[in-house]
């Protein structure tokens, strides 16, 4: 949900929007029920993440720790 948060502070999803996902999200039980999130708000979520890259992360070498 920090990730949802975050996309609300940045104005990138509405408070309606927000609110309306994070009830799809806590009423799923499983990955396959978050998916099946109606089309209007999973194109905003999709395009919420794209506009905070968040796929970066997987795309970047795992850091080494030293020692």
């Amino acid at each position: 949900m920090y990730t949802l948060d975050e996309m609300l502070s940045r104005s990138l999803l509405t408070a309606g929007q927000h609110a309306e996902i994070s009830a799809w999200i806590a009423r799923a039980k499983t990955p396959e029920a978050i998916m099946e999130m109606p089309d209007h708000l999973w194109r905003k979520l999709t395009l919420a993440s794209a506009l905070m890259n968040i796929d970066a992360d997987l795309t970047q070498p795992p850091l080494l720790s030293a020692g």
